[in-house]
């Protein structure tokens, strides 16, 4: 049996945020609130789960780490869960078709710290217990963390996932060196602004005739957020955007 080095200083600073979309299972929620506070990890949202919130089941499982569940944040929709992120990484133990850079644990969490410590707020999501994250909720990620696992057994429990994670935050942050951020002072647009201009986007699109033929709607729409959450958006990049995309909707005005 492994003997934990107890750290008091452990929850000190910024953290990544950790979110759980549309868990199943009280049991896995009390699981990853106690993986979590084994190494210092403290912010916690729920995204739409299951069985309602609170759960008796995951306070039971979570033990010491009720701490966890007692300061976490319910939301109802995906959207209002992470518009407030600067950053967010996806994790998945295999590929969804599509082109988003893929990460190691270990590289993800060395990139989570160095966000944070410029000021950022980062999330990782984690899915539903049955079938991991939907693509539509990759696509809004800027990110994937891929965990590797067994080639012959790759179902990794939620609160495994999650404990995995809290390990190498931990352990990246005692290792972590002050290094320079030359990009700090750049004010990168938040995953709402992202949103937001996606919308636009897509209504501006939508009146252009842009999506054809009607089967492929769905994937160009879905493709077109994945685009935007991987580019390093700044806030002044969204405004240009927003600027060219009315620019175009009065033109075509104008043509009527």
């Amino acid at each position: 049996m492994l003997t934990p080095e107890v750290n008091e200083n452990i929850i000190e600073g910024p953290q990544p945020i950790i979110v759980l979309v549309n868990p199943q299972l009280g049991e896995n929620i009390g699981a990853s609130a106690r993986g979590m506070w084994n190494f210092g990890l403290l912010n916690l949202r729920l995204i739409n789960p299951r069985d309602g919130w609170p759960n008796s089941k995951a306070t039971a499982v979570a033990a010491g780490g009720g701490v966890v569940l007692d300061n976490l944040k319910e939301y109802s929709d995906f959207k209002s869960g992470i518009k407030d992120l600067d950053y967010v990484f996806a994790t998945s133990i295999r590929q969804r078709g599509l082109d988003k850079p893929v990460l190691s644990l270990e590289e993800g969490i060395k990139m989570t710290n160095e966000m944070i410590s410029n000021g950022r707020k980062v999330g990782i999501l984690f899915g539903p217990e049955r079938s991991g994250l939907e693509n539509k909720a990759i696509a809004s990620a800027n990110s994937i963390i891929s965990i590797p696992v067994n080639s012959k057994y790759g179902s990794l429990n939620l609160g495994q996932s999650v404990l995995l994670t809290g390990y190498e935050w931990l352990r990246s942050k005692h290792q972590a060196k002050n290094i320079g951020d030359t990009t700090n002072s750049i004010q990168v647009a938040n995953l709402g602004e992202i949103e937001k201009l996606n919308d636009h986007l897509v209504e501006v699109l939508e009146q252009t005739g842009f999506f054809f033929p009607k089967a492929k709607v769905s994937s160009m729409k879905l493709n077109l957020r994945n685009m935007l959450s991987r580019m390093p958006i700044t806030n002044f990049d969204a405004r240009l955007i927003h600027g060219i995309l009315r620019q175009i909707a009065r033109w075509k005005d104008r043509k009527k």
